[in-house]
């Protein structure tokens, strides 16, 4: 991480697509939150859960099914999806590869 600090970074080519495969890097670690890049191959996804703290999802490549409170959602590349803290979502992979930015708060 400490090799990011202080340059301007290619998200979209941080981080590589695997086949069949769900790729992440943390970018950011800090008490009070996190900040992760995500590569998800098509048909990959994060079942079903919740978080304690609120979330954001920054689409950088690609296209996501996002479902929360059981409400899908259809995220592309240049759009965000603020998720609320202990409401269940999941995502998914369906019509390509995608990558995301993942931000978590975990303070009030």
């Amino acid at each position: 991480m400490s090799d990011l600090i202080g340059i301007p970074i290619d998200i979209e080519g941080l981080i590589d697509y695997q086949k069949d495969a769900v790729v992440s890097m943390e970018i950011v670690k800090k008490e009070v939150g996190t900040v992760t890049i995500f590569a998800f191959d098509k048909g990959q996804g994060l079942s079903e859960h919740s978080a304690p703290f609120d979330a954001m999802v920054q689409i950088v490549d690609g296209e996501a099914e996002i479902t929360l409170a059981g409400e899908p959602h259809t995220v592309s590349k240049g759009e965000i999806l603020i998720m609320p803290a202990n409401v269940p979502h999941a995502l998914q992979a369906v019509n390509g590869p995608y990558k995301m930015i993942l931000t978590m708060i975990k303070s009030e």
